[in-house]
């Protein structure tokens, strides 16, 4: 299923102690193509995300497969090959009671970029001493090879670049609250991206 990541809040349990809980808006989720095994030899639902209206700068092959679905223009499209699906019609909207209470699922979405970012702040490494002799090399990574042999730098080695602004799975997240009437899942913990990313649930 598609969500929105709405932000952050707070539950209570029956002892008082404070449960940190992230809001997923799943409302607007409808099924826009069905993939079978005797067609496509694998089965999967395309399932697709928005307000459900005409765009104007829609292209006319994506118009043609939101009017099989007799669907109109969503947001953002994404293919599930999860058995629990297979009861939706095609066009259907997708509710919000799959879900349980206390179901684990896992999340996927698109971390928070950070630019690019140094050892210390992206590996966790130490910085150099503050004085004593050390001139210019507080936050340097230090060596990164070894002598003539093998005379490269190995792949994979830690060292500066981009961090964040990449996809990353949160897996086993607990639903902790259903909201019905809004379409809201309160999920335990904290997920990746922004405020308004989307998100998949699996």
């Amino acid at each position: 299923m598609i969500g929105k990541k709405i932000g952050m809040s707070c539950l209570y349990n029956k002892n008082g102690s404070m449960i940190p809980v992230t809001i997923i808006d799943v409302s607007n989720n409808f099924v826009t193509q069905i993939k079978n095994i005797k067609k496509d030899k694998y089965f999967s639902i395309q399932i697709s995300y928005g307000k459900n209206k005409i765009s104007s700068n829609m292209k006319k092959p994506l118009i043609g497969h939101f009017y099989k679905s007799k669907t109109k223009y969503n947001y953002i499209i994404k293919e599930f090959k999860n058995k629990r699906y297979s009861k939706f019609n095609l066009g259907e909207r997708i509710k919000i009671n799959i879900f349980n209470l206390n179901q684990k699922v896992s999340i996927k979405g698109k971390s928070i970029g950070k630019g690019f970012s140094g050892t210390i702040k992206r590996h966790n490494f130490s910085s150099g001493r503050a004085s004593h002799g050390n001139s210019r090399s507080h936050k340097s990574p230090g060596s990164v090879g070894m002598c003539q042999d093998p005379g490269r730098v190995f792949k994979g080695k830690k060292m500066c670049g981009q961090l964040g602004n990449k996809n990353c799975t949160i897996r086993n997240l607990e639903i902790l609250k259903i909201d019905n009437k809004n379409n809201l899942l309160w999920i335990k913990g904290s997920i990746p991206g922004f405020k308004n990313n989307f998100v998949f649930i699996y």
